[in-house]
């Protein structure tokens, strides 16, 4: 079985600084010597794909080089005992794409710590469609009900609201009880939105206060911000008392300079999330509940399943904002 060539997508950095893209062969032995080998049936893009294969070196450090931080599909071998050939299962985060070759292949070879048995009942594709994605928005919500979010405490507003992480926010909050806002720059999404699970739609302007105080009135119980910047800020000062705020990406800025006021006056909650390095037991937690509760009844609509030739043109569609939902690629089913 590991022997011959498979086919991955390859990042090369050449010698003017410009990052190549392209579909190649590649051998067994060029995959890290870890544990589990995986035959990938489907693999998630993304946004952190898509910085990985435009040369971010804050992701990826080493080229040439395979991004992917989801994959799904078989178990070929383990080393470790844990997994038997045939089982299905899920690979995503920890350092899956970023300096560990990662799912845009029909191989990858990752530490069995890093697998997750697919949930029962579900599809390796359905594995996909939620992916990395689904999983940051469900932990999120995990962390903010912790901290005693409830859906009787009103509106709960996702920033960056068209992305894979914001349309999963959306499915999974209308999923658990929550009347979810998005807000979004793309009025021509909002049917869309809706669709996804947004009770209304708002446009960003409305998350991105510029009156310089320290705090606002009171527009919403709680948030989930893929943005970070002044979007961010804002979200902590209008939003009402004993809510949460959850921290997810910094697409605007990764600064943070405002008053405590919302904190100590409102004990508003800013809550980070950082689904790359969740441990093993609160990964199956937040797995479990997306596969039950909050498994979210319009999954399906919120994918769309391409080729692994086409992944370079969407990364490209990622990066300049053009992207919307769950993009997966179909690559050993």
């Amino acid at each position: 079985m590991e022997s011959g060539l498979f086919k991955a997508l390859v990042i090369r950095e050449k010698a003017d600084g410009i990052f190549s893209r392209s579909i190649e062969r590649r051998s067994f032995d060029s995959l890290p010597d870890h544990e589990v080998l995986i035959k990938v049936e489907y693999a998630g893009l993304n946004y952190k794909d898509a910085l990985s294969a435009h040369g971010h070196k804050g992701i990826t450090r080493q080229f040439p080089h395979t991004p992917g931080v989801d994959a799904a599909g078989s178990v070929v071998s383990d080393r470790s005992g844990t997994f038997a050939p045939g089982e299905k299962v899920i690979c995503t985060s920890f350092d899956l794409g970023m300096n560990t070759s990662g799912g845009f292949s029909e191989y990858i070879k990752v530490p069995a710590s890093w697998v997750i048995r697919l949930p029962k009942g579900w599809t390796t594709y359905q594995a996909m469609v939620m992916g990395t994605a689904a999983y940051t928005a469900a932990l999120a919500l995990y962390k903010m009900e912790r901290c005693g979010q409830h859906p009787s405490m009103g509106e709960v507003v996702v920033t960056g609201a068209s992305g894979g992480v914001g349309s999963m926010a959306l499915a999974i909050l209308k999923k658990a009880g929550y009347q979810a806002v998005a807000a979004t720059g793309k009025a021509g999404q909002h049917e869309w939105l809706m669709i996804c699970g947004a009770s209304r739609c708002i446009s960003r302007d409305e998350v991105n206060d510029q009156s310089g105080r320290p705090i606002l009135k009171s527009k919403w119980a709680g948030a989930i911000d893929n943005v970070g910047g002044n979007t961010l800020i804002t979200l902590l000062k209008a939003c009402s008392k004993e809510g949460s705020v959850a921290s997810i990406g910094l697409v605007d800025s990764p600064q943070l300079s405002m008053t405590v006021y919302p904190f100590i006056l409102n004990g508003v909650n800013l809550l980070g999330i950082d689904s790359a390095e969740t441990a093993f037991g609160m990964r199956q937690i937040i797995w479990d509940k997306l596969a039950a509760d909050w498994l979210p009844l319009q999954w399906e609509e919120m994918g769309r399943i391409v080729s692994l030739e086409e992944i370079p043109a969407h990364m490209e569609a990622m990066i300049k904002g053009e992207s919307k939902g769950r993009i997966v690629a179909a690559i050993g089913a």
